[in-house]
């Protein structure tokens, strides 16, 4: 099958030609005759979204996983990590039960799940209930891994066994993510050499940087090996502050959403788990103000970056090729020929046109 395209993005190579797909896979680049439209570029994979659609993540069921999966492809998401907040600890791992149980969705992919908590600083806490915060503890996460899929947990290292807990789930294979954390520069380079890989949408629910005490975002920044996961709607982080994090970032930034339930249904009264979060435009804050996830879609995100200066390839890759290499994923991220056919098409305005998952088609503009 032909898509029909004028060029595809391939790594950081602008490719003309058309794109054909077959049994799932992508089995031609830069083909000719050349479609008249269109810029096909690898499915974008979320690594935080708490839910989209009227869904939530920390209470969904099958149908709820199916209406975000669509709503989630929509956008360009062909992969995504549920995000499951500080919550009760029976409620979680309700949540993880009912991912175990998935078969396979109509839209995006579902891949394990991210636990944002409850191991965080209660100094940091954010929108999470400090009620569910816990001290690091093997226990409870080999308790919450044991009961379904999960693959990345975000950790405050310098709370009470926190380091040791990094420690231990990269041991398990899992991905660890620094974030809602209070940790100085020695505790979270410690924390990224015992294996953590990542910051939790940088510069917010954390340490503040600052000249002689950069924190942990100062140490993420500086470090050749994080990768540094950041919420670019507008809200979150100043202009300038996204223009830092390319020169400082580059390849190494990963455009998550944060997006909870209420994204893409416009304002009103929504929840993050138990928390009730009130949505204004494209601010979802808690009662007392406190913002609380996002309305962002993944789409937006990448334009919102090439507004702040970023390049079309550089803003693409980090929502495919650098969330990919953040999760270990090969299989994600990249248009390469025998490589599973996840595939966006855009077009002129950078607007999401179709969205194809295993070559089948899940969206059409």
């Amino acid at each position: 099958m032909r898509l029909g395209v004028a060029a595809s993005l391939v790594g950081d190579a602008l490719v003309p030609g058309d794109v054909s797909v077959d049994s799932g896979r992508v089995s031609g680049l830069g083909l000719a005759p050349a479609g008249a439209a269109g810029l096909a570029v690898p499915g974008f994979v979320d690594v935080q979204v708490n839910g989209v659609a009227g869904v939530d993540f920390l209470s969904a069921d099958a149908g709820g996983y199916a209406r975000a999966s669509r709503a989630l492809a929509r956008t360009g998401v062909t992969a995504f990590q549920p995000t499951l907040v500080s919550s009760p600890i029976e409620s979680v791992g309700k949540a993880i039960a009912t991912l175990a149980m998935l078969d396979p969705m109509p839209g995006a992919r579902v891949l394990p799940a991210h636990l944002e908590g409850p191991f965080l600083s209660p100094l940091h806490h954010g929108a999470h209930d400090p009620r569910h915060l816990l001290a690091a503890s093997r226990e409870v996460a080999d308790s919450l891994c044991g009961l379904g899929p999960v693959g990345y947990v975000t950790v405050a290292p310098e709370i009470e066994g926190g380091l040791a807990l990094v420690r231990h789930l990269v041991s398990r294979g899992l991905v660890v993510s620094l974030g809602h954390t209070d940790a100085d520069a020695d505790a979270a380079a410690a924390a990224f050499d015992g294996g953590a890989r990542a910051v939790t949408h940088v510069f917010n629910a954390m340490r503040r940087w600052a000249p002689r005490d950069p924190g942990v975002s100062g140490v993420a920044l500086s470090r050749p090996d994080v990768f540094v996961t950041a919420i670019i709607d507008g809200v979150h982080l100043a202009r300038e502050t996204v223009q830092l994090l390319l020169a400082a970032a580059g390849s190494r930034l990963v455009l998550i959403t944060d997006a909870i339930e209420a994204a893409g249904l416009g304002d009103g009264t929504y929840h993050l788990g138990d928390r009730e979060v009130h949505v204004r435009g494209d601010e979802a804050r808690l009662a007392d103000g406190t913002l609380a996830g996002s309305v962002l879609a993944m789409d937006r995100a990448i334009r919102n970056l090439i507004s702040a200066g970023a390049s079309l390839e550089l803003a693409v890759g980090a929502a495919t090729r650098a969330p990919a290499r953040l999760l270990g994923r090969p299989d994600l991220g990249e248009l390469r020929v025998g490589g599973n056919a996840d595939i966006v098409v855009l077009d002129g305005s950078l607007e999401v046109a179709r969205t194809l998952v295993a070559g089948g088609e899940v969206y059409a503009a």
